[in-house]
């Protein structure tokens, strides 16, 4: 579903990402986790283009990312991102975020917007919420809307972006609660995260960075139940996460 190929970016003369080279397969939930400052945000918005990248390859279900030619809106159409910041728009109603896009980007009729964009608002278990504006609901209630705007664009892959990071701690639950549930559905997601529980209880693979490098890249079992056979760097990340 997604082929990453030797990927390096730069901003000015500091190398931000240093040949990253991965793939994520249908149905896969991949964790990319490390320190702050590693690349991890600017690896995943590479994938949908958010991020250009000087050097290297990615494709999307066989589109080329990185081939001038390629409809950059139409690939991120298909591709859901959901960021730290929720990104609603302040000054439109829940169901109108929920069919912007649907309609401009995908040419769906109102009502079939409307249709579409309200069943993924059940699914997040916000139906009540639809007339209300972001401005009006708790920071995990907007978070919930911003899964359901991305999936109700039918994406071949979700990308999260730290999706809890900004929430108060008891409602990261309830978000990863929908993820859990997307991630049992079968949905490809890559997911950039500081929650272990998450990462060990839902992805198959986790993706550790260090200065810009892919540094493991290895089964979910393998990254947390043998620390022993992890690089000094992740060994020292695990040993201070999972300590408390």
């Amino acid at each position: 579903m997604i082929e990453m190929k030797n990927v390096s970016k730069w901003y000015g003369n500091f190398q931000v990402l240093a040949d990253c080279t991965t793939n994520i397969q249908k149905g896969e939930v991949v964790v990319v986790c490390g320190p702050s400052g590693s690349g991890k945000s600017t690896l995943i918005k590479t994938i949908n283009a958010l991020e250009p990248f000087q050097q290297g390859e990615i494709t999307v279900n066989g589109i080329a990312v990185h081939d001038p030619k390629t409809n950059l809106p139409k690939l991120r159409s298909r591709v859901g991102m959901v960021f730290q910041h929720f990104e609603l728009f302040p000054h439109l109603s829940v169901t109108e975020n929920l069919t912007l896009a649907q309609i401009k980007v995908l040419g769906r009729s109102p009502s079939e917007a409307l249709a579409h964009g309200l069943k993924y608002l059940d699914r997040v278990g916000l139906s009540e919420q639809k007339d209300k504006f972001p401005g009006q609901l708790s920071g995990g209630q907007q978070q919930r809307v911003a899964i359901a705007r991305a999936l109700s664009m039918d994406p071949i892959v979700m990308l999260f972006d730290e999706p809890t990071s900004a929430l108060d701690p008891e409602m990261v639950g309830e978000v990863l609660d929908v993820m859990v549930q997307l991630a049992n559905e079968g949905m490809t997601m890559m997911c950039v995260t500081h929650e272990m529980g998450f990462a060990r209880k839902v992805s198959h693979r986790v993706i550790f960075m260090d200065q810009g490098k892919i540094v493991e890249d290895c089964p979910k079992d393998d990254f947390f139940s043998k620390p022993e056979d992890r690089s000094p760097r992740a060994k020292d990340f695990l040993s201070k996460i999972l300590a408390h």
